[in-house]
């Protein structure tokens, strides 16, 4: 499919993705590559624009991640972001030093040139995210300051005859108040995108491409009965019907009642047109997860015991050409594989499989999607919105949830505790609603009980405890990649500790989550 595309070079900066995501909600496909991506691969995919990526190097640093400035007279709009705007200057011509005074967190940004197209219709005062030891302390020959905050005299520079332009913050973070406009305003109006990346279209290509790869094959999927597996099975049930077998692996780390709710979603009783199978492992990962606290060696277990359950039931149900896998495109960037930046986390189903799986290829129709998109598509497919909307919940389960070793006692407490911080919530925003027609402006995007792995004394019926600590985690987000701790009503909070603390065994203390994303995840592990 011939489509506009705009590139995000990474320089191994965190927010790489993020970058990607809100070119797209332009409605301007967007992929993210390395800085060692060669130029000539860059020129064959002719790009409408470029952008450089942060990153925690130092440009002036002789081994620090460089590109050759012929990247820059291509006549491609290129927009450089904190270290991709200092490499800019560095590269061609400027002067980039250690800074006496170093910026972090929000800041106040001062607009110089208002009428800059970066810029168009962003406040002459606006508040803007900063991460940088360096500064620019010498704009480029044939540039100009466009912005400047109290400490930081070059917070964006631009050559508009070039088409390049230079920004030390971060817009892409929904900690810049303004800076969804000015992505916008970089990919609609310098680089003069159209924006025809639509998911109606994205649907409808899908469904054509999967019917004309797997033919008269028979497909074997990965069901979780999250967003991401969900929508691939509709992508797929749509495509090709009874050809797909949904494989529904019940590791015992799911939340409480959620496997037969799967189960009545896509199982026989269901409302779609596939085979479905239910696999009960829980003891078997409880025995395979004994002992284990490290959580990447958890992630790696998990995703390990998947695929030799996938393999059991191929051999069961016959001869199956693909597995298929609800892929999305930041588990293959967090997974190191798109970019430079470091491995965030493993995903189980992101990588391949091993030479010995009895698959002939991998099917991944998601692969190219945020998870906003993937929602989009749900809808376009005519997935129930509760469906669509239900809250991520990470393919290891709760065994990232439960921190250092993890049982079925710990399994039973989160679950609990879960179900109750859940039950409360809701039941406060739905009396919210009703009382005032609308939910309430606290009400998270995501929420959810992790177990910590402390112990303390607590008293309880005049009887000393030593048990766990129960953390309870909420956050508002857009994108599932920065967000802010919700500011859910204390007596809310008040009434979850309660009930916690008297239904659920094992619990003698409740904490609150109030750290953001970045610095923290929106997982424990």
């Amino acid at each position: 499919m011939n489509r506009e595309m705009v590139i995000v070079l990474d320089f191994g900066g965190q927010y790489n993705q993020l970058v990607a995501r809100r070119v797209r909600e332009c409605n301007v496909y967007c992929e993210i590559y390395s800085y060692k991506t060669d130029i000539e691969k860059i020129k064959a995919m002719n790009p409408k624009g470029i952008i450089l990526t942060g990153g925690p190097n130092s440009c002036y640093e002789p081994d620090s991640p460089t590109y050759t400035d012929e990247l820059f007279k291509l006549g491609i709009p290129v927009l450089g972001l904190c270290y991709g705007a200092q490499l800019m200057s560095h590269v061609l011509g400027g002067k980039v030093e250690r800074a006496d005074v170093r910026e972090y967190g929000k800041t106040e940004v001062f607009i110089d040139k208002t009428a800059s197209k970066v810029f168009e219709g962003v406040s002459p005062k606006t508040i803007c995210w900063m991460s940088h030891f360096d500064y620019i302390s010498k704009v480029a020959p044939g540039f100009e300051i466009t912005a400047h905050t109290a400490d930081c005299p070059v917070a964006a520079a631009e050559n508009e005859a070039e088409k390049l332009y230079a920004i030390q913050f971060h817009p892409e973070v929904l900690h810049t108040a303004e800076g969804t406009k000015m992505i916008n305003n970089f990919v609609k109006k310098v680089c003069q995108c159209a924006g025809d990346w639509k998911m109606d279209a994205f649907v409808e290509n899908t469904i054509k491409d999967i019917r004309a790869k797997v033919g008269d094959g028979r497909v074997l999927l990965a069901l979780s009965g999250g967003v991401d597996s969900s929508v691939a099975a509709g992508l797929l049930s749509r495509a090709i019907g009874k050809q797909l077998t949904c494989v529904f692996v019940d590791h015992g780390l799911l939340r409480k009642d959620e496997g037969d709710e799967v189960e009545n979603i896509f199982g026989p009783n269901g409302q779609f047109d596939l085979n479905f199978i239910r696999v009960n492992a829980q003891q078997r990962y409880y025995d395979k997860l004994a002992g284990v606290t490290e959580p990447e060696a958890k992630r790696k277990i998990i995703g390990e015991e998947f695929i030799r359950i996938f393999e059991e039931e191929a051999k069961k149900i016959g001869a199956v050409d693909f597995l298929a896998q609800g892929t999305i495109y930041p588990d293959v960037v967090e997974s190191g594989l798109g970019g430079e930046s470091a491995v965030i986390k493993s995903h189980h189903n992101v990588g391949g499989l091993p030479d010995f799986v009895d698959f002939k290829e991998i099917i991944e129709p998601l692969r190219d999607l945020f998870k906003d998109e993937v929602r989009k598509a749900g809808l376009e497919l005519g997935l129930p919105e509760s469906l669509v909307f239900r809250q991520p919940f990470p393919g290891p389960g709760l065994g990232i949830r439960i921190i250092g070793e993890v049982n079925a006692e710990k399994v039973r407490i989160v679950q609990d505790a879960d179900f109750i911080y859940r039950d409360e919530v809701d039941k406060a925003a739905a009396a919210y609603k009703k009382e005032h027609g609308e939910n309430p402006k606290w009400l998270p995007n995501q929420y959810f009980a992790a177990l910590t792995n402390m112990r303390s004394v607590g008293v309880m019926g005049d009887e000393r405890t030593y048990d766990y600590a129960v953390a309870l985690r909420a956050v508002n987000t857009i994108d599932f990649m920065t967000a802010e701790a919700a500011e859910i009503p204390f007596a809310v909070l008040q009434s979850v500790m309660s009930r916690i603390i008297n239904e659920v065994r094992g619990v003698n203390r409740v904490f609150y989550d109030l750290t953001s994303k970045p610095p923290g995840t929106i997982e424990f592990e």
